[in-house]
């Protein structure tokens, strides 16, 4: 018995893994078209709106704006933390209109990852 449980587990796991991996590919491929249509330097709220059409004619639901609060020794705490697209409750998405990739911008999506329980996160920059 023990045997099986352990092969189940593994086997939920193997299943999550692959699919983030495939919600990855598909957010990729969606920012790739929206970059394509709208080239760069436009406002990160405009890539957000656009990535959310690509991503809802594949059919892949997500969320905009989630906001995650601090839970702090059982206290929730209140905060500014809003997750730009949450992809099938499994991947984060965070958007960027920026010339550069700061290790704050990693740091946002690191704590957003923690703070929402989740293991997967795409940071993407839509170049300025």
């Amino acid at each position: 018995m023990e045997n099986l449980l352990t092969t189940e587990t593994q086997s939920h796991r193997e299943m999550y893994s692959f699919n983030r991996n495939i919600l990855s590919g598909i957010i990729l491929d969606c920012s790739i078209e929206v970059h394509k249509h709208l080239g760069h330097g436009l406002l990160e709220s405009v890539y957000e709106l656009c990535l959310c059409e690509e991503l809802a004619r594949r059919k892949v639901n997500f969320k905009r704006q989630v906001y995650r609060p601090i839970i702090y020794k059982e206290k929730e705490l209140e905060a500014d933390f809003r997750i730009d697209i949450l992809v099938e409750d499994e991947v984060i998405i965070e958007l960027k209109s920026v010339e550069k990739i700061l290790p704050v911008h990693q740091a946002q999506l690191l704590s957003y990852l923690k703070l929402a329980d989740k293991k997967l996160g795409v940071l993407l920059m839509f170049l300025n």
